[in-house]
């Protein structure tokens, strides 16, 4: 599951099939991608069990096309590897870069389109990083509900450890590494 994620444009197609079921024709027009290119990757989020067919569309000349839509409603959990969970991790924020870039070339163009980055390191205790998960947890509960009409709107928010907990003196920089 976590290797059908680890790219970029997979990650926005199971996305854009959380909104909504759609064809490969309706998802390459939303990624102004040929049909075509689309098929591969929507093996490869099929294959994963991410996504499924959910109806089928007749066409002109009795010709049928597939809609797909999503067979599960989260992104994947702590099952992965490091490595692969590393990979997932990689390609979400490839896709929040791919997002950022779209949303300014947007705003440039006379577009009304919004972006937040907020970048910092925090020092934070044990009690202090539980707070703020649980605000976090609540946020997503809060804002979470996807049958709400509104914008899309991609959040990011990532609690890395900058140095290990064991760390005798949290107050004292880790050693550096050469």
């Amino acid at each position: 599951m976590h290797k059908a994620l680890a790219d970029p444009l997979r990650i926005r197609l199971l996305e854009a099939l959380w909104e909504t079921p759609q064809s490969a024709r309706e998802l390459a027009d939303r990624a102004d991608l040929p049909a075509d290119r689309l098929y591969y990757h929507l093996g490869q989020l099929e294959r994963a069990g991410l996504i499924e067919i959910a109806d089928y569309r007749p066409l002109a000349r009795g010709k049928v096309e597939r809609v797909y839509g999503p067979a599960v409603t989260e992104p994947p959990g702590d099952a992965a590897s490091p490595e692969e969970m590393a990979e997932f991790l990689g390609a979400m924020l490839d896709a929040t870069r791919a997002d950022i870039n779209s949303a300014y070339r947007s705003q440039q163009a006379g577009a009304r389109r919004e972006v937040d980055v907020h970048r910092g390191a925090l020092r934070l205790t044990d009690e202090a990083l539980a707070e703020l998960r649980a605000h976090v947890a609540r946020l997503v509960d809060q804002f979470g509900n996807r049958d709400t009409p509104g914008v899309w709107t991609r959040v990011v928010v990532a609690l890395v450890d900058l140095q290990d907990r064991s760390f005798p003196d949290l107050t004292a920089p880790p050693e550096r590494t050469s």
